[in-house]
């Protein structure tokens, strides 16, 4: 067991428990918000929830029971696709089933395990677990992911993603017909006040911004083209659902069971179809394009065919 104890400071007055906790002690919010649940955060000897607010000038005590940081463990993924690959970056098709890098209570398969398997060399900067990675998809997301395999690469991209310059298009069918049916929705997204898996639209959030077009409509679902200019955890399927049009097979957002089962659907129609940036080292562009897989395609040659 390990803890500490230590005054709140100004700048932490009114911030939530886990947000400070990751400021004042290197946590992740998600280990934040796992040692408040546990009961591991008191202020001034009221134990405090991971979303309660702190006071300046209170007295925090924080125990924790530490953890091992997860490892890169090689494990192949046979229908991981490689899009393109050279001395700097891999692009990467990935299937829906297979997390971007390892994390705490994940154990299936990850595209840094699969790489590793492969016997690609990766990028040593950044944590041990997420080495070469610049950006995520989620677990049950499919499509594009490009990966850095030198530092110069690694150090180019995630500039890049920081300054919106990589163009990211994402393909989505949602339920009902989004009005209007091309637009912008621009709201802020931060953890869920009362769920540690999932995010929400909060007014302390992050700025977040999804551009939207309706590609196809069908009786109870439409086809969408998305394109991001910021790239929060959950971001399209946060901004839908609080518009009431969550991703097709998406449970977790509030996706109707009933569609999901007659579409075949285990996860959230969800698919980063185009990945476009400049080249980390050369500076020139590049585009590359993802085709549906077939859980995906079934669903639409369903929603086609009603």
């Amino acid at each position: 067991m390990e803890a500490r104890s230590l005054p709140v400071p100004d700048g932490l007055d009114g911030v939530r428990v886990d947000a400070a906790l990751a400021k004042m002690l290197g946590f992740s919010r998600t280990f934040a918000a796992e040692v408040a649940d546990a009961g591991g955060v008191s202020l001034d000897g009221r134990d405090l929830g991971k979303s309660d607010r702190l006071r300046a000038g209170g007295w925090l005590d924080v125990r924790w029971e530490p953890r091992r940081e997860p490892e890169i463990v090689p494990l192949a993924v046979p229908d991981l696709g490689i899009v393109y690959d050279d001395d700097d970056i891999v692009v990467i098709d990935k299937p829906s089933g297979v997390a971007a890098h390892p994390s705490v209570g994940w154990e299936g398969p990850t595209v840094l395990g699969a790489l590793k398997a492969a016997g690609f060399r990766i990028a040593t900067t950044g944590a041990a677990e997420r080495q070469g990675i610049v950006h995520r998809l989620d677990v049950g997301t499919s499509g594009l992911m490009v990966v850095a395999k030198s530092e110069r690469a690694y150090t180019a991209l995630k500039r890049a993603f920081k300054e919106r310059e990589v163009e990211k298009i994402y393909h989505a069918v949602v339920q009902g017909h989004p009005d209007p049916l091309s637009g912008t929705i621009d709201a802020p997204i931060g953890r869920h006040p009362s769920h540690s898996w999932k995010f929400a639209v909060t007014p302390d959030g992050k700025d977040s911004v999804t551009h939207y077009e309706t590609l196809e409509a069908f009786p109870r679902a439409s086809l969408l083209e998305i394109h991001l200019e910021t790239g929060r955890t959950h971001q399209i399927r946060v901004h839908m659902a609080a518009h009431r049009h969550p991703c097709a097979g998406d449970p977790l957002y509030g996706a109707d069971p009933t569609l999901s089962a007659r579409l075949g659907l285990t996860r959230q129609w969800l698919h980063a179809h185009q990945l476009s940036f400049a080249h980390p080292v050369t500076g020139e562009w590049t585009t590359n394009v993802s085709p549906y897989p077939a859980d995906l395609a079934h669903a639409l040659d369903v929603l086609r065919g009603e």
